[in-house]
């Protein structure tokens, strides 16, 4: 009975063992931004999905080259047949085998097998940089994500000092309204201050909670209570002062980004399926030949005589011209020129998105930079004043109502220059994207 147990906990437990590494996993590492980037990369389904359309190019672009070679094939036939004999009407019986080798290249196809190759190596590179693509996009993803953590990880330390410092200050109107220094009215305004804190931080813990939750499901993570990211060292002076031209990035993004290359390449292959379906108008020459030999009752000869000796080689050319085909080819041809014409427009329609989404990009940078130091102006000054005001607020110069004016003051003009921060940072990272940059903090 014990052994039967052992042997059940050790199955629960190699079952088990793909997700109990990945807890260890979770729980043994700080995640930095790579790493996270990566993890997502090697999990997430479409971009696997896309690996397999790279390989299955790579097996139609062999096949394709294949055709090159000539064919071959073998054939063995068995036939019975039956004739009538003499004046009685008996049937007499007659059997027969036929053996056959033969083989055949294309010689000439108006160039319709180079440019068939040609063209699945053209899908392959395409499905390539497609693939790179939708990488590029998970990887702007998950810095956002990575991001949001972050600044919901600092908003929680910031309403938590807030918390704190207010609970210190309740206790301390709760002495004075005891010595009658100050009113009830004036203590319960501090209580509620208090409170609206608190939820404050439990708004923020609860966001918190969210944005790690998206960055784990983002990176196809088993959600862990052990996910926890590496902090960067982000320092409030981190204006560059940048000033993008969006025509020069926009240049450096043509040459580097995989969804132009692959759009050209689609336009490149639209182009060869016309000249395939062109070819359709050309005569096909042909190579072909064979080796028959068979055997039969009928003939009075051994059946290894007959075999070896009824070898019958033959070989020739084939010339196929095409006269009238019902349209067949020039409906091909028209649509391929339809096709074609739509890859341009894709191309066009990928070029003109890539512009829009750099000079987007530029006007971010610039205003977040406008934004960023206009906060920070403005947080400077809130905490110039809250500091001015606590001080006389400690010495009972100031009355609760006008002092929690100041410290509502300060915690807005806090969060503002939080959020104005990471969008900053946010709008670098993505303008590194659009010059090719790797994505780090």
């Amino acid at each position: 009975m014990k052994a039967k147990i052992y042997i059940i906990i050790g199955s629960l437990l190699i079952l088990n063992l793909p997700s109990l590494k990945s807890q260890t996993e979770v729980a043994d590492s700080i995640w930095t931004l790579q790493k996270c980037i990566q993890y997502s990369l090697d999990k997430n389904i479409d971009v696997r999905k896309s690996g397999l359309t790279v390989e299955k190019n790579i097996v139609n672009s062999d096949q394709a080259k294949s055709s090159r070679f000539p064919s071959l094939s073998a054939s063995i036939s068995q036939n019975q047949s039956w004739s009538k004999t003499g004046q009685n009407g008996n049937y007499s019986s007659n059997s027969g085998t036929n053996y056959g080798v033969s083989s055949s290249v294309v010689l000439f196809s108006g160039n319709k097998i180079n440019n068939t190759i040609k063209q699945s190596e053209l899908s392959f590179e395409a499905s390539q940089y497609d693939s790179e693509t939708m990488k590029e996009s998970i990887s702007l993803n998950v810095l956002d994500a990575y991001l949001q953590v972050i600044y919901s990880e600092e908003l929680v330390k910031n309403s938590t000092k807030q918390v704190e410092s207010t609970t210190q200050q309740l206790h301390l109107a709760q002495e004075r309204m005891k010595l009658g220094a100050i009113s009830k009215s004036d203590y319960l305004q501090v209580k509620s201050q208090l409170a609206s804190e608190k939820l404050t931080l439990a708004n923020a813990e609860k966001q918190l909670a969210l944005n790690r939750l998206n960055l784990m499901q983002l990176m196809e993570l088993p959600v862990s209570q052990n996910f926890e990211i590496e902090y960067p060292n982000i320092s409030d002076s981190l204006n560059q002062n940048m000033n993008p031209i969006a025509q020069d990035i926009y240049n450096k993004s043509l040459e580097i980004k995989p969804q132009i290359k692959s759009s050209e390449l689609n336009l490149e292959n639209a182009q060869l399926n016309v000249a395939i379906a062109k070819s359709g108008y050309l005569p096909q020459l042909s190579l072909e030949g064979g080796l028959n030999t068979g055997y039969s009752n009928s003939i009075g000869f051994s059946y290894g005589s007959q075999v070896k000796n009824g070898i019958i080689p033959s070989l020739g050319l084939t010339l196929s011209i095409p006269i009238y085909q019902n349209k067949q080819v020039r409906t091909r041809v028209d649509v391929a020129k339809i096709d074609k014409q739509t890859a341009e427009l894709n191309n066009s329609y990928t070029k003109n998105q890539l512009r829009k989404a750099v000079e987007q990009a530029c006007v971010d940078v610039t205003s977040s930079e406008k934004e960023f130091e206009a906060s920070r102006e403005e947080f400077n000054a809130a905490t110039e004043s809250y500091q001015v005001a606590e001080e006389k607020f400690n010495q009972g110069l100031l009355s609760s109502v006008e002092f929690l004016i100041q410290k509502t003051n300060l915690i807005a003009a806090e969060s503002k220059f939080l959020q104005s921060k990471f969008n900053l940072i946010f709008t670098y990272k993505t303008l590194d994207f659009y010059k090719g940059i790797p994505l780090t903090l």
